[in-house]
């Protein structure tokens, strides 16, 4: 079977909510889109967050762009505060420099996507 890929509305509509409730603004909307994908063999992966790299911009002659894709079969099945701590986590891979380059895994952990969930949903409360 192979995979498949659908634009996720849902997905970009809640990483935008997301990233405005917690602060991250270097994020250029206009340069992230959201994917659900179906079929994928990965075995632990809940979701990946996919960057254009520098090369490839300067060959095609465009700006950084950054796919975050949610896999079906395991996101989906995840309760709603798990999956806001999967995106979290996934829009935490995008440095400041919006540059096409990535935060890595000792930035991007458990310890500090708990920090900003719970600024999450502290913005939230206030809304």
């Amino acid at each position: 079977m192979s995979i498949r890929y659908e634009k996720a509305e849902d997905i970009m509509s809640r990483l935008y909510d997301i990233a405005k409730k917690i602060g991250m603004n270097h994020i250029k909307f206009s340069g992230v889109y959201a994917v659900r994908s179906f079929g994928s063999a990965s075995r632990n992966t809940i979701a990946r967050c996919h960057a254009l790299g520098k090369i490839w911009q300067k060959c095609l002659g465009i700006k950084a762009v950054y796919i975050i894709e949610v896999i079906s079969e395991r996101f989906d099945k995840m309760t709603r505060e798990e999956q806001d701590k999967v995106l979290i986590h996934e829009l935490m891979h995008i440095p400041k420099s919006f540059g096409g380059g990535f935060k890595h895994h000792n930035i991007v952990n458990e310890k500090n996507v708990k920090k900003l969930y719970k600024i999450y949903k502290e913005n939230e409360k206030k809304e």
